[in-house]
């Protein structure tokens, strides 16, 4: 645990390399982020690229432009960790008009749009709305692209760079013709996050027994995520839901057979939790109900949501992460913790980002019986032998610091500090 917070020293200390002078005047920055609430991965884009920007780009005063569902709940977290965070919500419309006073100010105010990071161009009409309404430049930061219609990429061609957060979808993207002066890797804004809650973090662990150090997370996924379940006015898509009943069992055996390696051959627990609000139950259906008993009681099952904070406080506790999804893994790895992905042929393009930053070992498709059958193995492996992850992390730490440090360094040059 000392070398973790090591790395994790270090790696803030790589972050905040440069010290720069104020300028005269602050540049305005509108910040386009903020997706959705229901996955507290979605959630981490957001602090996770302000917290580049308060590094690398102190001088700049930033407005998060936020989704129609930005929580009063997820904006307190966000603004503990940030007290002078200022939100906005609404669009411009046709006119050239944004929908209400506080928008139009800082679209006003805004000298540069930034489009945060996220699974694809996602807020790419509100992007063309403002340049076509003021005129001012823009940049799009950590997506992960897979295709688009000729206005999209057009517009995409007028940014003053485009960040892809992995390299597939960077030659995609350079493929489909798209001509912005600046394309290059740059990792998902989510690395960056450092919410914390650890007074709650710390409170669930003393709850269900878990001690520092001596557990692993472990987060299940459907191919699909049934956001029918959670998100309102959503209907039932059967079509994905039969796909992820037919794939349900095939993708979680090998997480079992990961938990009952560790919890059989280690004395560390396993905490089962979710990342988004779906997975409780995902969690409790595929991996915990189909447990023996005797694996059954070094398992932890998370049966309530939480959001990033918790979550992340939770994570640096650990020794360690594996499961399904990507945005837990990214923010441990960003926070000093080893993590290994599960991915399969319904997702993006976003896990071969583990390669981008050197992790290719640490990443498994899940469609593939090779890859499959040496899952539980690496898993049991990482917490076995703390050193060599711990290695792996930090060199991983320092691909991505350099690459925040340059991709915010075109920040400053386009905002003219």
């Amino acid at each position: 645990m000392k070398r973790r917070t090591f790395l994790q020293a270090s790696m803030a200390a790589a972050i905040a390399t440069n010290v720069y002078a104020a300028p005269a005047k602050r540049p305005r920055i509108i910040l386009r982020s903020s997706w959705q609430v229901v996955n507290i991965g979605d959630i981490a884009h957001t602090p996770g690229v302000m917290a580049l920007l308060e590094k690398h780009v102190p001088e700049a005063e930033v407005t998060l432009w936020a989704s129609g569902d930005f929580s009063d709940e997820v904006h307190h977290m966000e603004q503990k960790r940030f007290p002078n965070l200022k939100v906005v919500k609404g669009s411009i419309g046709k006119s050239g008009k944004a929908s209400n006073a506080d928008l139009q100010e800082a679209i006003n105010a805004s000298e540069f749009l930034l489009h945060g990071s996220g699974p694809s161009f996602v807020a790419r009409r509100d992007v063309g709305q403002y340049v076509a309404a003021t005129g001012k430049p823009f940049g799009i930061y950590g997506i992960t692209y897979g295709g688009s219609d000729a206005e999209t990429i057009d517009l995409m061609s007028q940014a003053k760079f485009v960040y892809f957060r992995d390299t597939v979808s960077l030659a995609k993207g350079k493929k489909d013709g798209i001509k912005s002066p600046v394309m290059e890797f740059g990792p998902d804004g989510a690395f960056a996050c450092d919410l914390r809650d650890d007074a709650s973090a710390e409170a669930y662990m003393k709850e269900t027994g878990l001690e520092e150090g001596k557990f692993v997370c472990c987060i299940p996924r459907l191919r699909y995520t049934p956001y029918w379940l959670v998100k309102k006015g959503r209907t039932l898509d059967e079509k994905r839901h039969e796909r992820n009943e037919a794939m349900k069992d095939h993708d979680h055996a090998p997480l079992r057979e990961a938990i009952a390696k560790i919890v059989t051959e280690t004395d560390y627990k396993v905490l089962l939790c979710p990342e988004d609000m779906t997975q409780m139950q995902v969690g409790k259906d595929n991996v915990y109900d189909k447990l023996p008993d005797d694996i059954k009681q070094k398992v932890v099952w998370r049966e309530k949501f939480w959001l990033t904070d918790q979550a992340l406080s939770t994570y640096i506790r650990s020794a360690g992460f594996f499961g399904l999804e990507m945005h837990s893994p990214i923010m441990c790895i960003g926070n000093g913790v080893p993590a290994i992905v599960g991915r399969f042929e319904e997702q993006t393009s976003k896990g071969f980002m583990w390669k981008d930053i050197g992790l290719g070992d640490w990443l498994f498709d899940i469609d593939q019986p090779k890859q499959v059958a040496s899952y539980p193995s690496t898993v049991l492996e990482m917490v076995q032998k703390p050193e060599q992850a711990q290695a792996k992390v930090a060199k991983a730490q320092a691909v991505v610091a350099d690459r925040q440090q340059k991709t915010m360094e075109m920040v400053r040059q386009c905002v003219g500090v």
